[in-house]
C-alpha cells in the first residue's frame, strides 16, 4: 500500500492530456407534494439549480481534484450554454481548457431532475454527428501540439461526435509515437476504433453490448475481456463491474479482479470519469497496471458516496487507503506524526477545502472527560490533530511522579480513538510553537478557559480561524483518577482486624 501512497503523493507533477466530448451536466433540484391537476405527472417546486462540468470536462475535474494538472480539448458550440460551461471550466486553476467553439452544433446539455437524491427525469439537449472535417483538423493539430508537454492521455467517448474515426487514430498513434500511456473510456460497440489504446475502460454495459457477452459473473468478464483483446489492438482492459468491482485483463498476465470497495452509494453518475482520471495519473506516475487499476477502484468507492457530478480529492483518496491498510491491521501508530509530516498533511487537507480542527494536553489517563472533549472538537471539523505534551513537559507541568503513562503510550491510545486523525507530541511547556507551526483552522479548549488564556487562541484569531470551548464533564480528571487510586491502594496495605504486622 506504500507504493500506492506515494503514487499518490506524486500526482502534483503530473499533467494530463484530456480530449473528448464536454457537455454541461446541470441539476434542478426541489421537493415533490402534489401531483400535477393537469396530467397525472410530479409538480417539483425547485429549490435548487446548479451546474457541473461533465463528460470529459468531468474527468479533467477529477485530475484537478486528485491533484493533477490537465489541458482540456473538445468542441463546444458558439451560444450561451458553451460559454456558460467554459466560464465554469475556467475556475479551476489546474485545468487549462483548450476547447473549439464552432457554429455548426450546439452545446451538449444533460439536464436532471432531482428530488430527495432520487432521479425523477433526465432532459438532453444535444447534436451526436460528427464534427466536420476543418474541425477535426484544428483539434488534432493542437492535440499534437501540446502532446509533449503532457505524462498520459485521455479519450473520454460519450458518443457525441467528437472522438471520430481520424481523430482517434491521429491521437492514439501520435501518443504512441511519444511511448504516452492512452486510456480510453469507450462508447462506441466497434472497440477496433480504439486499437493501439494502453487501457480500455467499460462498463459492464458497454463490454456486454460490444462482446455480446454479459460479465456479471467473474469467468463471463474474463471472456468479455479477453474477445475484446481479440478484436482490438488494445494492451489492456479494465472493466468496471458495479457491485462486483473490477476486472483487469492484460495481454501478458492472467486476469486480476478487484473487490468493490463502495461502503455506501448514493450516485453512479460520473463514477467511470473519476475511473479514468486516477489511472492516467498513477499511469502517468510510472505505475503499473494492476495498482493503477486498485486506486481507480478505491476512488471510485469514495466518488458513489457523494450526490451528483462528484470529484475525489487526493486527501480522501490517502486516506480511503489508509483506511484499507487500517483492515490488514495497521497499528494506530500510522496516526502519530512527525511536526513536518503533519504539516504536510494538515496543508493538503486545507487545500482541499477540509476545516482542520486542533487541541492539546496530557492526556495522561484518558478518560470520559477527554473523550467527550475530543468528540465535540471532531463535531466542528473536519479532520482533527491532538497535539500531547512529551513526558519532559508533563514532568515540569505535573511534578516528577508524572506522567502515569509514557508519550508514546498516551499517543497510541488517542491514535486509536476515531475522532482522531493525527497525534503530535511537544516538548515545550505551551503549545504555541506547534501552533503557529501547523496553523489549524479550529483551536478547541475545555471550558474551564477563558479564550483571553487559551495559549494560541491570538494567533488563529488573527488568521480568521476560530476557537471554541467546550464543556466539561463534572468530576472527571486524571489528578482525581490518580488521588482515587492512591486511596484505594493505601487501604489496602492497612492490616486487616485480627492480623499482626
Amino acid at each position: 500500500m506504500g507504493l500506492a501512497m506515494s503514487l499518490v503523493e506524486n500526482f502534483s507533477s503530473i499533467r494530463i492530456l484530456c480530449v473528448g466530448d464536454v457537455m454541461i451536466d446541470r441539476f434542478i433540484e426541489g421537493r415533490v407534494k402534489r401531483i400535477s391537476p393537469e396530467r397525472p405527472v410530479p409538480v417539483l417546486t425547485i429549490d435548487n439549480n446548479y451546474l457541473v462540468p461533465g463528460g470529459a470536462a468531468n474527468v479533467a475535474r477529477n485530475i484537478a481534484a486528485l491533484g493533477g494538472h490537465c489541458t482540456l480539448m473538445g468542441v463546444i458550440g458558439d451560444d450561451a450554454a458553451g460559454r456558460e460551461l467554459e466560464s465554469k471550466i475556467g475556475e479551476a486553476s489546474q485545468v487549462e481548457p483548450a476547447l473549439l467553439r464552432v457554429t455548426d452544433r450546439s452545446t451538449t446539455e444533460k439536464t436532471r431532475f432531482v428530488t430527495q437524491g432520487q432521479h425523477m427525469l433526465r432532459a438532453d439537449q444535444e447534436r451526436a454527428d460528427w464534427i466536420l472535417a476543418e474541425t477535426e483538423a484544428a483539434l488534432i493539430a493542437a492535440f499534437k501540439a501540446a502532446l509533449p508537454h503532457h505524462q498520459a492521455v485521455v479519450l473520454s467517448d460519450y458518443a457525441k461526435g467528437v472522438l471520430t474515426d481520424h481523430v482517434l487514430a491521429e491521437t492514439i498513434c501520435a501518443a504512441r509515437s511519444y511511448g504516452i500511456p492512452i486510456i480510453v473510456d469507450p462508447k462506441s460497440v466497434r472497440i477496433e476504433r480504439y486499437s493501439g489504446a494502453t487501457v480500455l475502460t467499460p462498463n459492464a454495459k458497454e463490454i456486454e453490448q460490444a462482446t455480446g457477452i454479459d460479465p456479471t459473473d467473474d469467468e463471463q468478464a474474463i471472456a468479455a475481456g479477453r474477445e475484446t483483446l481479440l478484436r482490438a489492438a488494445i494492451d489492456n482492459i479494465l472493466i468496471t463491474r458495479a457491485e462486483k468491482g473490477m476486472t483487469l485483463i492484460g495481454r501478458d498476465g492472467s486476469p486480476t479482479h478487484i473487490p468493490a470497495s463502495a461502503h455506501e452509494v448514493f450516485d453512479v453518475v460520473g463514477a467511470g470519469d473519476t475511473v479514468v482520471a486516477t489511472l492516467s495519473l498513477a499511469l502517468g506516475a510510472g505505475g503499473e497496471m494492476e495498482a493503477a487499476a486498485r486506486l481507480a477502484n478505491a476512488a471510485a468507492g469514495i466518488v458513489v458516496g457523494k450526490r451528483g457530478t462528484a470529484t475525489v480529492t487526493r486527501t480522501e483518496l490517502l486516506e480511503e487507503l489508509e483506511r484499507e491498510t487500517r483492515q490488514g491491521l495497521l497499528p494506530p501508530s500510522s496516526h502519530i506524526l512527525s511536526w513536518q509530516t503533519a504539516k504536510a498533511r494538515i496543508s493538503a487537507w486545507q487545500r482541499d477545502g477540509f476545516k482542520v480542527g486542533f487541541t492539546n494536553g496530557c492526556f495522561d489517563i484518558l478518560h470520559a472527560g477527554h473523550v467527550s472533549l475530543l468528540d465535540f472538537a471532531r463535531a466542528h471539523c473536519d479532520r482533527l490533530i491532538i497535539a500531547i505534551n512529551s513526558d519532559e513537559s508533563v514532568r515540569r507541568l505535573k511534578g516528577p511522579t508524572r506522567p502515569v503513562n509514557s508519550e508514546q503510550d498516551r499517543a497510541f491510545v488517542l491514535a486509536a480513538l476515531a475522532s482522531v486523525d493525527v497525534v503530535v507530541i511537544f516538548n515545550e511547556d505551551t503549545p504555541r510553537e506547534i501552533i503557529e507551526y501547523l496553523a489549524p483552522d479550529v483551536l478547541i479548549k475545555g471550558a474551564d478557559y477563558e479564550v483571553s488564556q487559551i495559549v494560541g487562541a491570538d494567533f488563529v484569531l488573527s488568521r480568521g480561524g476560530e476557537v471554541l470551548r467546550a464543556e466539561l464533564v463534572p468530576g472527571r480528571s486524571t489528578t482525581g483518577i490518580i488521588s482515587k487510586a492512591a486511596g484505594r491502594q493505601e487501604a489496602n496495605t492497612q492490616p486487616k482486624e485480627g492480623e499482626t504486622v
